[in-house]
């Protein structure tokens, strides 16, 4: 769910806009399905996960074995900043590794992972998504790197 702590600062970006990605954030918590209201059906997610197939449909079965492996998840948005058809995006993920995660054993670790985003949206649906992640900061936060020498040995 996205939760608002602080509510967010939110300069420069429509109502429609705003709710795409909203929504957008809702279905890593609330269902995939939700991918149908915010965006479009080839809808660029920039850069693919691994094995993530493009458009609203390859986005979803990542959503749910990301709920899998995180069911606490909240994301947290910090700051919307848009115009005409853009959204910039400043927020957090949180949460508990409790679910394999692309080959990575649940640890059972929480977690914060800053991400920033930039959308292109029309008509009130997300067309274009650009993102950065700390996953190696993840992967540090969860104990799965550094590897051990008995790991890197197998």
């Amino acid at each position: 769910m996205t939760e608002q702590i602080n509510k967010p600062v939110i300069t420069g970006v429509s109502d429609p806009d705003r709710k795409a990605i909203e929504v957008l954030y809702r279905a890593f918590s609330e269902g995939a399905d939700l991918l149908d209201e915010a965006v479009c059906s080839d809808w660029q997610d920039i850069p693919l996960a691994p094995g993530q197939a493009p458009g609203r449909d390859g986005m979803k079965p990542l959503i749910r074995a990301f709920q899998a492996a995180f069911p606490d998840v909240k994301i947290i948005v910090h700051e919307m900043i848009g115009g005409p058809g853009r959204v910039a995006v400043r927020a957090e993920i949180t949460g508990t590794h409790s679910g394999e995660w692309f080959g990575i054993a649940p640890t059972g670790r929480a977690f914060h992972m800053p991400i920033h985003e930039f959308h292109y949206v029309e008509n009130g649906k997300v067309t274009h998504t650009w993102h950065l992640e700390d996953w190696l900061g993840w992967l540090y936060q969860v104990g799965a790197w550094p590897i051990t020498d008995q790991e890197a040995a197998q």
